[in-house]
């Protein structure tokens, strides 16, 4: 079962809007999907609980005590796991292990590119040797031609990890989420140009 890990440090990097659009993602392709939320703050959970009847099904995480993170419902093929902020310790190594992939958002600040970069750091220190999962960056409320924009890309470089792809600061992430639905679940003619931007994330998420 492939497991996706939405993981940064940073409060307000996008970690919710990632984690609920791969999941939407999956959904939309008729994948049996396990939205599991870690973070103690819950977003994921409540977006859940936003989601239209007649939307693409996501299922929620069940705890099981202290001894495991998430138990994936029966007949689950998909699963994404939204993190909180400073995740860290014993339940960083038990998410982490879980992980096929990690997708990590930055945003094209200054601060956010060195709490991210602190982050991969102790992320390559805690990698599992045998199993390591792929990593790889997503700029979040990125302008395309932007100054900022260029230090983003010269990060992901200096840190020899891809920057999949960048997405544009747009209220379409904040308006579908007051209603439990992502880019994949209407027409995609209303979002041509943040479906596009989406692409190379789903060749990742799908390779």
């Amino acid at each position: 079962m492939p497991v996706v890990l939405v993981a940064n440090p940073k409060g307000g990097s996008g970690k919710s809007t990632l984690a609920t659009h791969i999941a939407g993602y999956f959904a939309s392709r008729g994948h049996p999907v396990m939205l599991g939320d870690v973070d103690r703050q819950q977003s994921s959970r409540l977006w859940l609980s936003l989601r239209p009847a007649q939307a693409a099904g996501i299922r929620g995480w069940e705890a099981q005590g202290q001894g495991s993170i998430v138990r994936p419902p029966a007949g689950t093929t998909h699963a994404v796991l939204d993190t909180p902020a400073g995740l860290h310790g014993w339940r960083f190594k038990e998410v982490l292990a879980l992980a096929d992939k990690v997708v990590v958002p930055v945003q094209p600040s200054l601060f956010d590119i060195f709490a991210t970069r602190d982050f991969l750091d102790r992320l390559a220190e805690r990698l599992p040797g045998k199993r390591a999962p792929r990593i790889g960056l997503v700029g979040m409320r990125v302008g395309a031609r932007t100054l900022a924009a260029e230090r983003l890309r010269e990060f992901a470089m200096q840190m020899k990890m891809p920057l999949v792809t960048e997405l544009r600061e747009t209220q379409n992430y904040v308006q579908l989420a007051a209603h439990g639905l992502t880019l994949f679940d209407l027409a995609p003619t209303r979002y041509e140009r943040d479906l596009a931007q989406w692409q190379p994330l789903i060749q990742w998420l799908d390779d």
